[in-house]
């Protein structure tokens, strides 16, 4: 069971990014950075906290707090650290890539282990769990504004309303 449970953890990570994956092909540079206000996050800023945030949990996961001492968090929140496109993509992909071989590398007498998030003691699981909560609130909070930006010309990225029979259909439901 623990195994099956690393499969559909990372699956589930996997599917989210794709999510991410596709917004960020559907937007320009500049608007990458747009915000609708000062109190609001740019896609560009998410960005910069959800690998923040994924190099400080999952490395060295099994023996560190997840909370490292070297993170700013404060930083990720101020626009001016990554400027471009490229830079954005590379830090996507770079806390992608930590979170990953993190995964990838536990076994299943690792979901038994306790680690620490802000020196907060929790199961392997609840650790992960806990991503599996946070990205995907981030990953929408990108989508949305997104879909905000394009309107009409956004490329929905699950099934279009008013299409569901016909995806029912095609999966032959």
């Amino acid at each position: 069971m623990a195994e099956k449970y690393l499969v559909s953890a990372r699956n589930q990570f996997a599917f989210y990014k794709g999510i991410g994956d596709k917004t960020l092909s559907q937007l320009s540079d500049e608007q990458l950075f747009w915000k609708p206000n000062e109190q609001s996050n740019s896609i560009a800023i998410i960005i910069q906290h959800l690998s923040g945030n994924m190099l400080s949990r999952w490395t060295d996961f099994l023996n560190s707090d997840g909370e490292k001492d070297w993170r700013d968090r404060d930083a990720e929140f101020i626009e001016d650290s990554l400027k471009t496109r490229v830079e954005l993509e590379n830090e996507w992909e770079r806390g992608w890539r930590v979170l990953y071989s993190a995964i990838d590398n536990l076994s299943d007498d690792d979901l038994e282990k306790t680690v620490f998030i802000r020196h907060e003691p929790q199961l392997v699981v609840q650790a992960i769990n806990r991503q599996l909560a946070h990205y995907p609130y981030h990953i929408g909070q990108m989508a949305f504004i997104g879909k905000m930006l394009l309107a009409e010309n956004w490329e929905n990225l699950s099934i279009p309303p008013g299409h569901s029979k016909e995806y029912n259909r095609l999966k032959g439901m």
